[in-house]
């Protein structure tokens, strides 16, 4: 059985400072298992409101695809590919060359969810990996109506300089190519953000 020994005068300390830290963060009542934090207190300053402009190259074919089938579609669905299921690790770049600055990349996946319509219900990570913004990320969750001019998807969080992001994204297809059927996108991101 091992031995408690009583607490030195330095662990005392750094114990009852702790505890008063906790005490100074919280501004509300305490249920035991939520608190009300004061914003200011955890480095929470002004929000900002942000613009983010950029192409995403979704390359399904060839040696270097950044797209990969990991689900394949039901095969009474062939016309709108119901259920396929793709992980995608594309690069996200200034231009809509893939030879422009690559500020990031949009880590996930997307999943074609109608059985009547090419819609792909998408979720990824725009992980950026560029000046300030570097390590931080945009989290984007939502329906993707691929022949729609320009599809609107939410904004669910963030990391980083986006710590609780919230907004939205516009896709715009910029080329399709309907044999490989790769894409490149254009991407309006509207993120309000901390």
């Amino acid at each position: 059985m091992a031995r408690m020994l009583p607490l030195s005068i330095p662990k005392l300390f750094i114990f009852s400072l702790l505890s008063s830290f906790s005490v100074i963060l919280a501004t509300g009542e305490d249920h035991g298992y939520v608190r009300t934090l004061d914003r200011k207190l955890i480095g929470l300053k002004k929000e900002k409101y942000s613009h983010i402009h950029f192409y995403w190259h979704d390359t399904v074919s060839g040696r270097n695809a950044t797209a990969i089938q990991i689900v394949p579609p039901a095969s009474n669905f062939n016309a709108t590919f119901f259920g396929a299921t793709y992980m995608i690790d594309d690069q996200m770049t200034a231009g809509p060359e893939l030879s422009s600055k690559l500020i990031g990349r949009a880590q996930g996946f997307y999943s074609l969810s109608s059985q009547e319509e090419v819609i792909l219900l998408m979720a990824m990570n725009f992980a950026f990996i560029e000046g300030k913004y570097n390590g931080s990320t945009i989290t984007v969750l939502g329906r993707n109506s691929v022949f729609t001019k320009v599809r609107e998807m939410p904004v669910i969080g963030g990391s980083g300089l986006f710590r609780f992001a919230r907004g939205y994204v516009q896709a715009k297809t910029y080329t399709f190519n309907s044999t490989t059927m790769d894409a490149i996108v254009e991407y309006n991101v509207y993120v309000l953000h901390y």
